[in-house]
């Protein structure tokens, strides 16, 4: 009996570990892509603990470990350098059970597409949902410029502005403008150390991190209207951050004008109903879109592909695997969707008193204790995976798999 196929429309990180956990499980994949080649359009990815026992599931975790670069203090700071918390990498790896792991995009993708047959990953091919097909009934149908596709389950993996949630749910309004945009850049380290900061200003934030190679990972938002665009990008960060604290006016000089990266920010204020229809289930950005305030967006999508393998096995239900997904998955990116909106509303606080208040609450919290600090990110980096992993070197390493859903989703669902 042949395998039955899946097929994944996009090639990003949660399309490809979806992709290569069905594949591990027994399904025949195609993963099809629209760009020439699975070069992301993109530059630095935190990987959190969460993240990473989820890609121990497919055998990457420990390789993405070792790629961690922070070590010691770290922190968010004003943009006159005074630091308003610090945090320690060693206690945010006790707390969550291992460290936060700083990567380019670039080679994560491409670890992950190792693990998948050459012969599985089509570029420079468009694909459209035709039709979402129906559990137990008639297989989806894609189409492409060289034929239609059908399929036994179609994983819409398309990003923000997806044409396959939009086939799926056309009275969705879909995501909505956060209020800010974002710029990227990966440059070589400046010649003074640093600690790994984030730096909060009124309506802007500056984030300067280490990558395990030597270089640095930047980023910058800032609140501004949609589609707002600058004729030289480098030059509107330096006139936006020119006079933060060092090294941010450094890490812009060293930037090449041509790598400055900008993009606005979408997320879905709206949760949809279900994250599938049919045989037709969604991934990643395509089902919720959410602010990188929390840098979660990545870490959920690769949630999402290891989630979705463990409720489809081959010769199960279909209909009842994929309705299984949704309910583990739904309640827990709706809330950290609703946790990042939280947060983008304080980095974009503007006026001088508000920001001041905010600033104190954070030092006095930072004060209190660093655990305080890390708390928000508790039912988030500490989520595992439902099923086995090895997770070595981890304190995971014996921790019995539980279901994919945590008790802070139960009481949502509730």
């Amino acid at each position: 009996m042949d395998a039955p196929r899946a097929v994944v429309i996009g090639s990003g990180i949660g399309g490809l570990t979806a992709a290569v956990a069905l594949h591990r499980s027994g399904w025949q994949v195609t993963v099809l892509e629209r760009a020439g080649s699975l070069q992301p359009v993109g530059a630095g990815i935190g990987l959190a603990p969460n993240a990473q026992r989820a890609l121990d599931v497919i055998g990457l975790g420990d390789e993405i470990r070792s790629l961690a670069a922070w070590q010691g203090e770290g922190g968010m700071r004003s943009p006159d350098g005074r630091w308003l918390s610090r945090t320690d990498s060693a206690a945010a790896a006790e707390r969550f059970g291992g460290p936060l792991v700083l990567v380019h995009r670039a080679p994560l993708i491409d670890r992950i597409a190792a693990r998948l047959p050459a012969s599985a990953i089509r570029t420079d091919c468009p694909a459209y949902l035709v039709d979402p097909g129906v559990a137990g009934g008639r297989r989806a149908m894609i189409r492409t410029a060289d034929g239609t596709i059908e399929a036994d389950l179609v994983i819409g993996a398309d990003g923000i502005h997806s044409a396959v949630r939009g086939a799926l749910f056309p009275d969705h309004p879909g995501p909505s403008y956060a209020g800010f945009t974002t710029w990227r850049v990966v440059v070589p380290a400046p010649p003074e150390p640093f600690a790994p900061h984030e730096t909060w200003g009124r309506g802007a934030l500056w984030g300067t991190q280490p990558l395990k190679d030597g270089r640095i990972y930047a980023y910058a938002a800032a609140a501004a209207p949609a589609g707002e665009r600058a004729d030289d990008e480098r030059a509107e960060l330096l006139r936006r951050f020119g006079d933060w604290h060092t090294p941010v006016p450094e890490i812009i000089a060293a930037a090449r004008p041509e790598g400055v990266l900008r993009n606005d920010v979408y997320q879905m204020n709206r949760p949809l109903p279900a994250f599938h229809r049919g045989r037709t289930v969604l991934v990643g950005d395509s089902a919720h879109a959410m602010a990188p305030t929390l840098g979660q967006g990545g870490n959920q999508a690769i949630e999402d592909g290891i989630v979705l393998a463990h409720h489809v096995a081959p010769g199960g239900d279909l209909g009842a695997g994929l309705a299984g997904y949704t309910a583990d998955r739904l309640p827990r990116t709706a809330a950290i969707v609703r946790k990042a909106a939280q947060v983008t509303r304080l980095m974009r606080l503007r006026s001088a008193p508000a920001v001041a208040v905010r600033d104190l609450v954070m030092s006095t919290l930072s004060r209190l204790g660093p655990g305080l600090v890390l708390r928000t990110f508790d039912g988030i980096a500490d989520w595992r995976p439902p099923q086995h992993t090895y997770a070595a070197g981890t304190k995971d390493a014996q921790a019995r798999p539980r279901s994919a859903s945590t008790e802070e989703d139960r009481d949502v669902r509730r």
